[in-house]
């Protein structure tokens, strides 16, 4: 048995799991503001403003993160679904409904952020080209997967309908990212890559900072709803109620 597995059936107890959520989600949060305000100082304060783009260029301080993070968090969506349908873990399935309303967000604003910076830029608002179009499906797939969670009446059948929904579609994020080399786009290309960044050392500072504020933020708060949704699932359970009188011990 691989480590992976090993910590897959480990956490798949839904008492150690709880506990694990607990305990992370708040170091987590404080670790998001901790990170978010250097971020913010050294991007839209520190930084000088863009030869080309002038101050307007700030915006991706909050563009960037927010479409990383929505893409991230549909492929950890598929990921878990996958680890629940393959080991038949509940827990798995929970993690990937937790992470779909923080996911969502980001989409959306991923989506906002990129019309304020495209229109001063590109002289429009918005254009239908493949970037900007997969990436509205993307925001159309996670409202489509929160309706399709609540559209069941039994938890075992939202869990199985939620990941084929997700992972059929999941091939729309490799869509999203080579959409700007695959066809010709207003969007500009990729300004991290394998050989380099093509940004000031303080500008890649401050776009690291942010993102990593926004994976710390999505950790916890789907810890945190992780967590909400395994009480309810787990509302009449011997373990929770022992681990809310503080009797239970999680080895």
């Amino acid at each position: 048995m691989s480590h992976w597995q090993r910590y897959v059936f480990w956490f798949a107890s839904p008492a150690r799991a709880h506990v694990l959520a607990q305990r992370l989600s708040a170091p987590l949060m404080w670790l998001a503001a901790a990170l978010l305000l250097p971020g913010l100082w050294l991007g839209f304060v520190s930084t000088p403003a863009d030869a080309v783009q002038g101050e307007g260029y700030r915006i991706i301080y909050l563009h960037v993160p927010a479409s990383w993070m929505a893409m991230f968090s549909y492929a950890l969506m598929a990921v878990w679904h996958a680890t629940g349908l393959i080991w038949n873990t509940r827990v798995s399935h929970l993690m990937a409904h937790a992470l779909a309303p923080t996911g969502a967000v980001f989409a959306l604003l991923s989506l906002v952020t990129g019309a304020l910076w495209g229109q001063p830029m590109w002289g429009t608002w918005w254009v239908w080209d493949a970037r900007l179009t997969s990436s509205l499906l993307l925001l159309f797939l996670y409202i489509g997967y929160l309706f399709l969670l609540h559209a069941y009446d039994t938890t075992t059948r939202a869990d199985k309908g939620c990941a084929l929904l997700c992972l059929l579609s999941v091939v729309n994020l490799p869509i999203i990212y080579f959409s700007v080399r695959w066809w010709n786009t207003l969007h500009q290309g990729a300004t991290i890559r394998a050989e380099g960044a093509s940004m000031a050392a303080p500008m890649l500072a401050a776009l690291l900072l942010m993102t990593l504020a926004a994976w710390a933020y999505t950790a916890s708060t789907a810890l945190r709803r992780f967590r909400q949704l395994l009480q309810e699932r787990e509302a009449h359970t011997q373990w929770l109620g022992d681990l809310t009188n503080g009797e239970s011990r999680v080895d």
